[in-house]
Parts: structure tokens; C-alpha cells; sequence
């Protein structure tokens, strides 16, 4: 706890320091709330634009107040007092009015939400000047609803709260029109938009929202950028350490270039784990990308950049390093020295340029507030309020295109529009993902989310990796996808493989082949070595894979026993033996067929003799047998 407790005061301190000094302000992101009726209470307002939910940038919605006779604070949920918000066929939507306190406003939307109404009012119960509404912090149990507030909410003052209460009280119809249309400039054919984001994975809900928004914008925005519809910017809070912390143990690890660039620890944990330094590190990392990219007319590879390092180096499988952050950079064919110069060196005693442009950009310029919340997106120099979903922020830049200028993305649905425009990422450097060019494969997949780096699946053989550096295939069959991986070539229409798949694949060259046999296999000199054609009446010839032996004169090859013969001699030893095994197989033919007669032969005897000695000598247990003489010839 007292760890927690020094590093938000370390933090609250950073902050004084970096924008208390440039006389900082932040700035309540408003829009027009009208009312149309009664009469008597006609007129324009400001309200404050919640920081979630799905504001209308760019368009208007008109809706029936109603302030509930119970609940007014909507902390509980109006299912419990039988009471429902739905407009009838017909009707206008309904706008609830409720009154601030006893818990966050996000609880309150969402409970009316629930309860089937259109946009919620909040009505301050002090009288001051308009601020924000955000999500609470580190609520786990808000989470849940947050992220489904799908309709616009807004904080107005007091006693103009107190005017609609009295109107609705007295029997007066109260109409009003909620107008965001002014909430985003929108002078001409371009918007320019900032995203202040960081690399920091494990700092809890926003983080994560955040990193979702990212992989699932990136294909709109990329559209954008290439179409030169708009001019994305990205950038990092960073804070400086007071003088006073500078050579605490703290500080230390929590900023780079003597305390004057730092991020807070992302496990709150000095002895364990990433430090805040690695963080700034990666954020400057980033903007270098970005910085890089931009040179080379490609500023939308950021995007690639972002989400490939979150799926591939994440802090939780420790792989949140220089070395990873590398191997992204490579895949998509960046520059790695020009963004190692960029960087700089982080232990210098001296000003890091690009992190410094960054400290500058914080604080609020013209129209735009300080930006203090992340994240924070920027659009034609208004700060964005609302979910960090794509449509919710897609809507938001499309309100800041000229009137008829806007590309067509904002014209149709998101994902129509996406995919009626995009480009195929994958057709430009395989999209950094994985490719074997010799066999024509890919782990890229262009979707309308951007392109993924995801081994393919390829005549039932899977193949296995990240997608960006490697993917090897597994299973059956593997030495038909490009050999396995092993040597294989053909000429003059003779193929040959060093891939055998025995339950696992190997690489081994074939017979007449020696080498590797993953990058090469040589074919074997039979000749030279020796281990073929060495009779002396033998010619022997080389071929690609094996040998050719020939004989002088009329000899012939008899390649398996490595021999020369006479072709005469040849067809004599064929005709006796051709003459043996006539005379063999004559002779099996009598020795069976006086084996045959044999036998027949003495069954015959036996059963002769069996029949005298029956006649001499009867046995107990046999009839008698009778005489063959006649009764006449008997004495």
C-alpha cells in the first residue's frame, strides 16, 4: 500500500510539474442542448459530452423529457419499481433527467439504458461550471456495463436542471434537441486526428479496451491514411521527475534520460517484473516507427506496428523487449538503424527531441484542453468523448469532413465501406507476415480489420508458428508442401526429394546424392569414387543421380554383380537353362506321378490281404466274411 500510495503522489507530482508550469487547462467537450418546448422555457444550453456511450457527432436527436417519480438518481436499477422508459410506436424518443450523487454516472446511464430510454440528462447538484463525466477507475464491476452504454448522455447545470423539473412537474410537455453538429470542426476535405495511446499492456481495464480499439480501427484507419482522407498523428504521455526524486530509487526505474522523460511502473512493483523505463523506451520506440514510416510514405504501417507488437510481445509472456520490438520491425520492412537514431540514447544527461515534441503536445493549444486521460483521441483539434469503439469514433471523424467532401467510408455502414475500399495490405511486403516464395504460401489474410499473420492450412497439411517469422508444417503429408522444408530438384524431367516422412519429417538425400540435404544435395561421382563400374572390361559415364557402365566389344553389363559377359555366352547360359528347368519340371512330373501309383498301388495290396486273413483268422469284432467257393463244389 505504501508503494501505491508514493507512486500516485510521484505521479500527481509529474503532473504539477509538466503542465501546472505552461498554465494548463482542460477543456469540458460540449454540445447544444435545445429546448423546443414550452414556450416559456424555449432556448439554448451547453451540456457537457459524456466520456462514454455513443455521442451523435455530426447529427441531432430530438426526444420527450421525463424525471422519474422515483429513482431519480437511477443508482438501482427502474426494473425494481415497475418502471419502463419505451416509446411508443409514433412518440418521441424519451430523454430521462436524473439527479447526480450516490454513484458514477455510468451506473446511472446504464440503468436507464436498461429501462429502454434514448439519452439520459444529468442534472449537477451544485451550482458550478460544466465538467466531464468519466467511467470510474479501476472498477472491475463497471466494466461489464460500460463497454454496452450504447446511447448519448450528457451533464447539464443546475438550475437549468431545476427549470426542466419545475416544466415537467407543472404538466408542461417538455421536447428538447440534443445537437452535436458543432462538436467537431469540420472545415474542409481533410480531418486530421491524434490517438494518445501507450505500449503499457498490463495497467488494467483501459489498457485493454484500448489495445481491442486498436486492432479492430486499424483497417478503417489505414483506408483513411491511404486514401489521403485524413492525417493521423500518434502520441505518448510522458511525465518528468521533480528535481527533488530525481536519484531515488524510483525514478530511476521509472525514467529514462535523468529523470526527464517516465512512465509509472506496470506491476507498481520496483523489485520484479518491467520497469517504467521500459515503457518509455517502447513509446519512443513507437513514435520512431511512426516517424520512419511517415518519411517513407507509408504512415499507416504504425497501425501494423502497434498490433503486431501486442499479439507477438506481450509483457505477460515476458517478450515485451528491444529484441522482439525488432522482429516486428523487420517483418514489415522498416528501417531498424534509422529508428535506433531516432530513439537516441537513453541514459544521455540531455533532451530527447521527439519525447520532448511529446511533453510540448500535452498541453492544450487553441481549442483543445490538456490531455490528461488515456486514452484520448483528438479529432481536428476537439477532444473526443465517448466509447473507444470503431463506429462510435469513425462517426466522429466523419463529422469533421466538409459537407459533401466526406470519402465514401462515411457514407455506408463501417464494414461495407471497408470492404468496398481497401486495399489488399498483403499485396505490399507480404504484409511483414510469414511467405515461402518458393512454394507460393502466405500466412497473410487481408480482412476488413486489417491484415493477420495466422501459418496457413494447405491441401490438409496445417502448418505451425507465429505467422510472422516462421510457420512449419505438421501432420501427414508434409513432403508434398514444398519437400518439407528439404532439398529437391529436377532436370530434363527427373525429379528428386531429400524429404522422408516417417511419422516426423527428415531431410536426407537420396541414393547418388550426398550433402545436407536441407539446402543442397550433390550428386555422387560413381566414377571418380569408385563404388560402381570397376571391371576391367567396364567404360563407366557419370549421369545427374546415378551412372551409366558399358561394356568393350560384345560383352554385356550385369549391373548386379558389377560384371562384364560375353552376349553368347550369354544366350548358351539362357538356353541350358531354359533346358534345366524343362528337364527339372519333367522330372518332378514323373516323381509325382510314381508317387501317385504308388500309393493307389498298396492301398490296393492292403485291402486284398486284409480280406484273406479276414477269411483264416475272423477278429471278434468283424462279421464273417464268406468264401468266394460254391455250394456246389463243396465236399
Amino acid at each position: 500500500m505504501e508503494l501505491r500510495r508514493f507512486l500516485h503522489l510521484l505521479h500527481g507530482f509529474m503532473l504539477l510539474f509538466l503542465i501546472g508550469e505552461c498554465h494548463a487547462k482542460f477543456v469540458v467537450e460540449k454540445n447544444n442542448l435545445r429546448v423546443t418546448s414550452p414556450e416559456k422555457i424555449k432556448g439554448t444550453h451547453d451540456s457537457a459530452i459524456g466520456n462514454f456511450g455513443v455521442p451523435q457527432y455530426g447529427g441531432t436527436m430530438a426526444g420527450a423529457v421525463v424525471y422519474p417519480k422515483e429513482n431519480r438518481k437511477a443508482c438501482n436499477s427502474f426494473d425494481e419499481f415497475g418502471i419502463s422508459f419505451k416509446s411508443k410506436s409514433g412518440s418521441l424518443p424519451t430523454f430521462v433527467l436524473v439527479d447526480r450523487g450516490d454513484c458514477f454516472f455510468a451506473l446511472k446511464v446504464w440503468n436507464v439504458q436498461k429501462a429502454g430510454a434514448s439519452a439520459v440528462l444529468v442534472v449537477d447538484d451544485i451550482e458550478e461550471e460544466l465538467i466531464t463525466m468519466d467511467a470510474p477507475e479501476e472498477d472491475l464491476s463497471a466494466v461489464k456495463y460500460i463497454e454496452n452504454i450504447t446511447i448519448p448522455s450528457a451533464l447539464i447545470e443546475k438550475t437549468f436542471g431545476d427549470t426542466l423539473k419545475k416544466a415537467i412537474s407543472g404538466g408542461d410537455m417538455v421536447n428538447v434537441n440534443l445537437d452535436w453538429r458543432e462538436a467537431v470542426p469540420h472545415p474542409d476535405d481533410r480531418v486530421e486526428y491524434e490517438l494518445w495511446t501507450n505500449s503499457n499492456d498490463e495497467c488494467g481495464v483501459k489498457c485493454d479496451i484500448l489495445m481491442e480499439f486498436v486492432k479492430d480501427f486499424k483497417g478503417a484507419a489505414q483506408v483513411l491514411e491511404k486514401g489521403g482522407y485524413t492525417q493521423f498523428t500518434p502520441h505518448y504521455i510522458t511525465w518528468y521527475c521533480p528535481q527533488a526524486f530525481t536519484l531515488s530509487r524510483q525514478c530511476k526505474s521509472q525514467c529514462i534520460n535523468h529523470g526527464r522523460y517516465c512512465a509509472p511502473d506496470p506491476e507498481q512493483d520496483f523489485s520484479s517484473g518491467y520497469d517504467g523505463k521500459d515503457v518509455v523506451n517502447e513509446n519512443l520506440r513507437q513514435l520512431c516507427v511512426f516517424r520512419v514510416a511517415n518519411e517513407s510514405h507509408r504512415p499507416w504501417v504504425w497501425w501494423d506496428y502497434v498490433t503486431d507488437f501486442q499479439i507477438r510481445c506481450p509483457m505477460k509472456a515476458k517478450k515485451y523487449n528491444k529484441e522482439c520490438a525488432d522482429g516486428v520491425i523487420k517483418s514489415l520492412g522498416l528501417d531498424g538503424k534509422k529508428i535506433e537514431k531516432c530513439m537516441g540514447d537513453p541514459d544521455a544527461d540531455r533532451e530527447n527531441p521527439v519525447l520532448k515534441e511529446e511533453q510540448d503536445a500535452q498541453v492544450g493549444k487553441g481549442s483543445r484542453g490538456d490531455v490528461t486521460i488515456l486514452p484520448t483521441i483528438v479529432v481536428n483539434n476537439r477532444q473526443y468523448r465517448g466509447k473507444l469503439a470503431k463506429s462510435a469514433v469513425l462517426k466522429a471523424i466523419c463529422a469533421g469532413f466538409e459537407e459533401t467532401t466526406e470519402p465514401a467510408i462515411c457514407l455506408t455502414s463501417a464494414v461495407t465501406s471497408v470492404t468496398d475500399v481497401e486495399t489488399n495490405e498483403c499485396l505490399d511486403n507480404n504484409g511483414g507476415c510469414w511467405q515461402d516464395k518458393a512454394a507460393n504460401l502466405t500466412a497473410c489474410k487481408d480482412t476488413f480489420r486489417g491484415r493477420i499473420c495466422e501459418c496457413p492450412l494447405v491441401n490438409g497439411v496445417q502448418f505451425k508458428g507465429d505467422g510472422y517469422g516462421h510457420c512449419e508444417p505438421g501432420g501427414p503429408g508434409r513432403c508434398t508442401i514444398n519437400n518439407g522444408g528439404c532439398w529437391h530438384e529436377s532436370r530434363n524431367g527427373i525429379a528428386y526429394s531429400a524429404c522422408l516422412d516417417k511419422g516426423e519429417v527428415k531431410c536426407k538425400c537420396p541414393p547418388g546424392f550426398k550433402g545436407d540435404a536441407t539446402n543442397s544435395c550433390q550428386d555422387i561421382d560413381e566414377c571418380k569414387e569408385k563404388t560402381a563400374c570397376q571391371c576391367p572390361d567396364c567404360s563407366c559415364k557419370n549421369t545427374w543421380g546415378s551412372y551409366e557402365c558399358t561394356c568393350s566389344g560384345d560383352l554385356l553389363y550385369i549391373r548386379e554383380h558389377d560384371t562384364c559377359l560375353s552376349k553368347a555366352r550369354t544366350e548358351v547360359r539362357s538356353a541350358w537353362a531354359a533346358m534345366w528347368v524343362i528337364f527339372i519340371g519333367l522330372a518332378m512330373a514323373g516323381g509325382g506321378a510314381y508317387l501317385v501309383y504308388k500309393y493307389r498301388l498298396r492301398s490296393y495290396m492292403d485291402s486284398e490281404i486284409r480280406a484273406i486273413m479276414a477269411q483264416y483268422m475272423p477278429l471278434d469284432s468283424a462279421a464273417e466274411v464268406p468264401n468266394h467257393i460254391s455250394d456246389d463244389n463243396r465236399a
